[in-house]
C-alpha cells in the first residue's frame, strides 16, 4: 500500500511539474513569437527553395562544379542583382514624377477635382473641405515619415536577419533538421522523417508552380501595360508579377496601384487595364491555377483562402506570404496523424 501511494503521489508530482514545464514553455515561445516567427520564415525560405540551390550545385562549368556554398552566393547575387536593376532603373522615372506633381498639385487638384464632379455619385461632394484634407495629409504623412524613421531601421534589421537566416538554414539546416527529430522515439522519427519529406516536396513543387504564374503574369501585364502606353510599364508588369507570390492579395494591390497611375493621363487606360485584369483572372481561376497548383500542392482552392487569411490575420504580409507551404504543411501532418485512413480491402479468393 505505501509503495502504491508513493508511486501515485510521484505520479501526480510528475504531471504538475510537466504541465507547468509546457506552461513556461507556452509563455516563453508567446514573448519570443516574433523571433520564432522570423526563424520559422527562414526555414521555410530556404526549405522550399533547396532544389533551385541544388540544380545550381550540379551545373558543370568546363571542368569547375558549384558546390552548395557557391549556389547560394550565386542565388544572393541574382537576387541584389535584381533588386538593384529594378531600384535604379524603375524608380527614378517615379520619383520624377512625383516631385513635379507634388509642385503641380495646387494648381491640378482643382481640375482633377471637378472632373470628379461631373460623376453622379460624386456631384455633390465638398472640394474646399478635400482641400484641406489633401494638404494636411501631406503635412502629416511628412512628419509621420521623420518620426517613423525607427521602425524602417528595425524593419530593415529583420529583413537582413532574416536572409542571414535563410542563408544558414541553406547550409546546415540537415543538421539542424537531423537534431529536431532526434528527441522522438525512432519509431516515431521515421514516420515524421516521412511525412515532413512529403510536405518539403509539396512545397517545393508550389514553388515552381507558383514561379510559373508569376512569370506568366509578369510578361503579360508588362506587354498589356506597353500596349495601353501606361506610365512605368516595366516596373508596373514587375511588381505584378513579383507580388503574385502572395496568393489574390498581391496582385490585386499591383493592379489597383496600376489603375491609379492609368487614371492619371486617360480613363481609357484605366479601362483597359480593369478588362484585361478580369480577363486575366478568370483564366487564371478556371485553366492555370488548376492545371498548376492543383498538380503541385494538392491543397483545394478555399484551404488557400483559408490559410492566406488566417496568415495575414497573426502576421500580416510576411503571413499571408507564406500561407500557402504553411497550410502544404499543416495538410501532411494532419493527413498523416489524425485521418483515419480506409483499410485496403482484402480479397476474397482463396489462396492457391
Amino acid at each position: 500500500m505505501n509503495d502504491t501511494a508513493g508511486t501515485q503521489r510521484q505520479s501526480v508530482r510528475s504531471n504538475i511539474m510537466f504541465a507547468f514545464a509546457v506552461g513556461l514553455a507556452l509563455y516563453l515561445a508567446w514573448l519570443l513569437r516574433h523571433v520564432l516567427l522570423l526563424i520559422y520564415v527562414s526555414a521555410l525560405f530556404a526549405v522550399v527553395l533547396n532544389p533551385l540551390v541544388c540544380y545550381i550545385s550540379d551545373l558543370r562549368i568546363g571542368r569547375w562544379k558549384p558546390f552548395r556554398r557557391a549556389a547560394i552566393v550565386v542565388i544572393v547575387f541574382l537576387v541584389f542583382a535584381s533588386l538593384g536593376g529594378f531600384v535604379f532603373l524603375a524608380l527614378p522615372p517615379a520619383l520624377d514624377d512625383l516631385s513635379d506633381f507634388a509642385k503641380e498639385m495646387p494648381t491640378r487638384l482643382p481640375q482633377i477635382l471637378d472632373h470628379l464632379k461631373r460623376l453622379p455619385f460624386l456631384a455633390h461632394i465638398d472640394t474646399n473641405n478635400i482641400t484641406n484634407q489633401l494638404a494636411g495629409s501631406v503635412t502629416g504623412s511628412a512628419t509621420s515619415i521623420l518620426h517613423s524613421l525607427k521602425g524602417w531601421a528595425s524593419a530593415l534589421f529583420t529583413i537582413g536577419m532574416g536572409f542571414i537566416l535563410t542563408v544558414y538554414f541553406s547550409l546546415e539546416g540537415e543538421v539542424a533538421y537531423r537534431w529536431g527529430l532526434s528527441f522522438f522515439a525512432p519509431r516515431n522519427r521515421v514516420r515524421l522523417d516521412a511525412a515532413l519529406r512529403r510536405a518539403e516536396t509539396r512545397m517545393q513543387r508550389w514553388l515552381v508552380g507558383q514561379g510559373s504564374l508569376m512569370l506568366i503574369l509578369g510578361v503579360c501585364s508588362t506587354v498589356t501595360y506597353m500596349a495601353l502606353h501606361v506610365r512605368y510599364a516595366y516596373a508596373l508588369g514587375f511588381l505584378t508579377g513579383l507580388l503574385n507570390i502572395i496568393p489574390v492579395i498581391g496582385a490585386a494591390v499591383c493592379i489597383g496601384l496600376t489603375l491609379v497611375v492609368a487614371a492619371i493621363d486617360s480613363w481609357g487606360r484605366v479601362l483597359g487595364v480593369a478588362i484585361f485584369y478580369l480577363i486575366y483572372i478568370n483564366v487564371e481561376n478556371s485553366f492555370l491555377t488548376p492545371r498548376i497548383m492543383k498538380s503541385s500542392v494538392d491543397l483545394p482552392g478555399l484551404s488557400i483562402l483559408v490559410g492566406l487569411v488566417i496568415g495575414s490575420e497573426l502576421a500580416g504580409v510576411t503571413g499571408a506570404l507564406i500561407s500557402v507551404p504553411t497550410a502544404v504543411l499543416v495538410s501532411v501532418l494532419l493527413e498523416e496523424y489524425l485521418i483515419t485512413k480506409e483499410a485496403e480491402p482484402v480479397s476474397s479468393q482463396p489462396l492457391p
